[in-house]
């Protein structure tokens, strides 16, 4: 059973909280597909070695209001409210595919805060110099970007029809076991309850419309608004070699960037079980920087 949200005010807009627990845990805040929902498996594993999963809806998805033209670095406030409103002062990050900026911002804005952070295929900032960013993206990926910088408006009315499509696929179970094919039930990164799990959270994240998924689409592609040099806190990457979604790449030019970096680059591994396989690691690695 889910715990009940939280609701705090940041700025005059609403944002929704999901805090496991225990209260006795060191706390860790989780960044992810963008809501509040957290995987039922991480939290038992958070739970059992002593730590607390706290994660929220972000601008425009899920219970939170939309912040228009929001960039990366302005989740630091809304995790800034959110401690604050728990009584937390110190607290580990952790951050998962479209979740590692937001991850690395909070590591960066709030580093009296922050005591280590752990990061699973992100991709890193559009436009970064040494940086080739659409490098194994899928094909299209590159156009896309394109018409986002020369017509955002023509890029925000084409974005709606795909998010229209993916929001009624997605928030299907059997959606996601489809897609996975021949892996469907055969690991934790592809069972039934990582399916309903990935339903919920699109089912919930486009209850509101496409609002949210657009402005984090277009943060993507927007300056961070954030130095990764200053980050102080030790930082753990892990990247599957076979992550298509989020080439390796991107880990790569990130762990250059970042003072004290470690960079895991499983051979094996892609963009849907990097994290599954890699949790106890990480989880022992938080631990030891508590």
């Amino acid at each position: 059973m889910r715990p009940p949200p939280q609701v705090v005010r940041v700025a005059g807009r609403r944002v929704a909280i999901e805090d496991a627990g225990p209260a006795s845990g060191f706390p860790v805040v989780v960044h992810h597909g963008g809501t509040r929902h957290l995987f039922p498996r991480a939290v038992r594993d958070a739970q059992a070695h002593g730590l607390r999963l706290i994660s929220y809806d972000r601008p425009g998805q899920g219970m939170s209001a939309p912040q228009p033209g929001r960039i990366v670095a302005d989740s630091a406030e809304d995790v800034r409210a959110i401690l604050a409103h728990l009584g937390i002062s110190r607290a580990a990050a952790w951050g998962s595919s479209v979740g590692g900026p937001y991850a690395l911002a909070t590591a960066a804005l709030l580093p009296e805060v922050i005591t280590s952070l752990c990061v699973f295929a992100s991709l890193g900032p559009y436009g970064a110099p040494g940086l080739d960013f659409t490098e194994g993206l899928s094909d299209g990926f590159g156009e896309e970007i394109r018409v986002f910088i020369d017509d955002p408006g023509r890029a925000r009315a084409e974005f709606q029809p795909r998010a229209a499509e993916f929001a009624r696929l997605s928030s299907s179970p059997a959606w996601w076991m489809d897609k996975w094919g021949d892996r469907a039930g055969q690991d934790p990164a592809h069972s039934q309850e990582r399916a309903e799990y990935l339903a919920l959270v699109n089912r919930d994240g486009y209850a509101g419309g496409d609002e949210g998924w657009w402005e984090d689409w277009s943060a993507s592609f927007l300056p961070w608004g954030f130095d990764l040099a200053s980050i102080q806190a030790p930082v753990a990457l892990w990247h599957g070699l076979r992550d298509t979604a989020a080439p390796p790449g991107h880990s790569r030019w990130l762990a250059r960037q970042i003072p004290h970096a470690t960079a895991h680059f499983p051979a094996d591994q892609d963009h849907t079980n990097v994290e599954e396989n890699n949790r106890s690691a990480a989880i022992a690695w938080v631990r030891s920087h508590i």
